[in-house]
């Protein structure tokens, strides 16, 4: 895992950590022999210790959510949408952290990206809304901005506004339209100030392609 000019950098010991228990869980999908599995927990046990150490974690607990990470190891994927509401958008408040971010969440398996988005934007937010393009797709833990230790994806979209009313959620404290000059405080591992100013790049120009990194 490698940093590009403009990243803060990330730890060595989490690159290692991560990179560790990545080939940990896809050698134990794979292990061949006793002695292969045995080699294997063993990467996942240091992944883990170094994990705990530098977090202040307790190692058994550590690995034990290492563990439930079954077969290849791959990226997670985070989904968010953009409601826009006469020049304003769509945000919603984390009951987790009290600040606000873009509906949405983690992706689940089996549904399209596009419903997926959708749903959580009504569930969290009790606004109707149709995914319309890709924003962009962004590597959710550069910018000195690890989601969490494992790796992420953030898939950011524009959606078109059904109607519906803002309120909070099981998941969400409260839900509201923001001027994009006036914002409270972001919840920057979920939104930050660089999905915000895709988003308004977007928005002045319909034909704009979707951002990658």
């Amino acid at each position: 895992m490698t940093n590009s000019p403009d990243d803060a950098p990330t730890p060595p010991w989490l690159e290692w950590a991560r990179e560790m228990q990545a080939m940990a869980q896809t050698g134990l999908t794979y292990a061949k022999s006793h002695y292969d599995e045995i080699l294997f927990r063993r990467f996942m046990e240091i992944a883990a210790e170094m994990t705990a150490m530098h977090g202040r974690l307790e190692p058994a607990a550590v690995e034990q959510v290492f563990l439930c990470q079954p077969g290849y190891s791959t990226v997670k994927v985070d989904v968010r949408g953009a409601v826009i509401r006469e020049g304003r958008v769509l945000l919603v408040q984390e009951r987790l952290d009290e600040k606000w971010c873009l509906p949405g969440g983690w992706a689940d398996v089996g549904e399209y990206p596009s419903a997926m988005v959708e749903r959580e934007i009504q569930e969290e937010s009790g606004v109707d809304a149709r995914a319309a393009r890709l924003v962009g797709l962004y590597d959710a833990n550069r910018k000195g901005r690890p989601l969490e230790f494992f790796h992420a994806y953030k898939a950011v979209f524009l959606c078109k506004d059904l109607g519906g009313e803002p309120r909070p959620s099981e998941e969400t404290m409260d839900a509201a339209f923001f001027d994009f000059d006036d914002l409270p405080v972001l919840s920057e591992n979920r939104t930050d100030a660089r999905h915000l100013a895709e988003i308004r790049r977007h928005l002045a120009d319909p034909c704009r392609p979707a951002a990658f990194e």
